[in-house]
């Protein structure tokens, strides 16, 4: 019985992978094609630099997305189904880029570091509760203008 349950989690598992594989895979490219879809429905419409600002914020977080998934069926796959030591070194080098990417696109989409979230959190609420309204600079590559 012992190497039926183990057949079957082992056949779960590896069908896990595929499918985390799968949907992150699909993430990308669907959010691909949807962010250049509406980039060219607003680039006909009306300014062509804030379609591009939305196209470029649309494409980051889906390439995230996407990645997000990826990462987890690696770190399935790495962990449960073939735990070697060369896969959690590679696990532990997708994880790296992974980690890169997030930060710059996360900069390129908001337009600030994510640890800038809680300040500028901070400040937006005191300056709304002073009844004052934010200096901002102008939008920056991300298109999201930045509070002082």
């Amino acid at each position: 019985m012992i190497t039926i349950e183990a057949g079957w989690l082992s056949t779960f598992f590896r069908l896990a992978v595929i499918g985390l594989e799968l949907a992150g895979t699909l993430t990308i490219l669907v959010g691909a094609a949807l962010a250049t879809i509406l980039f060219a429905k607003r680039a006909r419409a009306g300014d062509r630099t804030e379609a591009y600002s939305a196209f470029r914020s649309a494409l980051g977080r889906s390439i995230l997305l996407g990645l997000e998934f990826l990462v987890a069926g690696d770190i399935v796959k790495s962990l449960v189904i073939n735990p070697t030591l060369d896969d959690l070194i590679v696990l532990a080098g997708l994880v790296l880029v992974r980690t890169f990417l997030s930060i710059s696109l996360g900069v390129e989409i908001n337009g600030h570091w994510p640890w800038e979230e809680t300040r500028m959190a901070r400040e937006k609420a005191r300056l709304a509760s002073d009844g004052s309204s934010p200096k901002t600079d102008s939008a920056p590559r991300g298109g999201t203008p930045t509070v002082k």
